[in-house]
């Protein structure tokens, strides 16, 4: 008979975790960086999921750039330095919907059954979640801007100041992402929420100053156009690529994305609770 044969059961037991231990619990911050994670291995596993992420911006700056560059400005290459920035903001804009849409599918598929289920930080699947999505918004930021490299624009801030104009971008989509997230936990199916998305986006990033200046518009158009919020983030992010930038322009768009978060958070969570 060998010596494993012969151990007691003591012996065998000693140095394993009893029955009673449990591991640590994990913090709020470990467990949203996992879901963050999660949400980034979806987009590995998944990619036909990027096909708007990497149409959207694709297709916007050279559709509205050659169309409609030389009837605005003169020329396409003049056009881009003013169109750039802002088919940057609308991009991101729009993919900010997938927030929405990624967190009812999951709450469909009775994923999130399971997380609320978890002794874990009760927001950190949602807040995962959002950090994770930035993936989609710096892949749709980095089309935009290479692209634009490869057309001729040229920022005259240099990389400081693109860095700094997607910097500010990432701040916005954060607060539009609780916005989206709030009305997933709502609404019945993905699809009900692409379909409102681009029915208050689109309004949103056209009727702004995205394609052309204001001043070109008539008065009713005008005035809205100037309380846009997408018309005031295309403004900071211009400046900021020009290096004209002022500190009114970039503090208006820091206090929408805080206000957002502020409104959506709070409210996305109270929802999340009382989800059955």
């Amino acid at each position: 008979m060998n010596a494993a044969a012969t151990q007691q059961p003591a012996d065998i037991l000693r140095g394993h975790p009893r029955l009673g231990d449990q591991p640590p619990r994990a913090s709020g911050l470990s467990a949203s960086w996992t879901f963050a994670w999660r949400a980034i291995l979806k987009l590995k596993h998944v990619p036909e999921e990027l096909a708007d992420v990497i149409g959207i911006p694709i297709l916007f700056t050279l559709m509205f750039n050659y169309l409609f560059g030389g009837a605005l400005a003169g020329s396409t290459g003049r056009y881009l330095q003013f169109l750039l920035p802002g088919t940057l903001a609308l991009a991101v804009t729009l993919v900010t919907i997938y927030s929405g849409v990624t967190l009812n599918t999951d709450l469909s598929s009775g994923a999130f059954d399971r997380f609320r289920s978890m002794p874990i930080w009760r927001p950190a699947p949602i807040v995962g979640g959002l950090i994770g999505d930035t993936g989609r918004y710096l892949l749709a930021s980095a089309l935009v801007i290479g692209l634009g490299l490869l057309m001729g624009f040229s920022p005259r801030a240099g990389v400081g100041g693109v860095l700094a104009a997607v910097g500010l971008l990432l701040a916005f989509a954060f607060g539009m992402g609780w916005m989206w997230t709030a009305i997933a936990l709502v609404m019945r199916s993905p699809r009900a929420i692409m379909s409102i998305g681009l029915t208050v986006l689109f309004p949103l990033t056209f009727a702004s100053n995205v394609f052309v200046e204001p001043t070109t518009m008539p008065g009713g158009l005008h005035t809205f156009v100037d309380i846009n919020p997408i018309s005031h983030l295309v403004t900071a992010e211009r400046g900021l690529m020009a290096g004209t930038a002022t500190t009114g322009q970039v503090v208006w768009v820091l206090v929408a994305g805080a206000a957002l978060t502020a409104v959506f958070a709070p409210l996305t969570m109270r929802l999340y609770r009382n989800k059955e």
